[in-house]
């Protein structure tokens, strides 16, 4: 049916899919001081807008709103039309504490009661 519209409505069209997109995108991708929109995202890596996104390669981190899900390093795969695939190298989940390097003990009373 696309075939039988104008180019330029069938360019409007996928112009508002694509905002449309970006605007249900809850998960962002940060490097820098810079945040882009995540447009679709698998296990082996993610898809950002390649019209509005400068070519991303290295260590980025990735957040569901304000919380902060993964570390990861990433490069790129494959330009699909409008959209930049990037696959994962390494992928961490971000930890809210940082990671001891000691045991820690299960917390206890801190004194105990004689029945006397």
């Amino acid at each position: 049916m696309s075939e039988y519209l104008p180019k330029e409505l069938r360019d409007q069209l996928l112009a508002a899919q694509r905002k449309a997109k970006r605007k249900r995108a809850t998960r962002s991708v940060h490097v820098g001081d810079e945040a882009f929109a995540i447009l679709d995202m698998s296990d082996n890596g993610f898809a950002v807008a390649s019209d509005d996104t400068p070519h991303l390669r290295g260590l980025v981190d990735i957040f569901e709103g304000p919380r902060h899900l993964y570390q990861a390093l990433i490069v790129a795969s494959a330009e699909a039309g409008d959209m930049m695939r990037y696959d994962f190298k390494r992928n961490t989940a971000a930890m809210a504490d940082p990671p001891v390097d000691f045991e820690q003990k299960a917390p206890g009373p801190a004194g105990l009661l004689s029945k006397a």
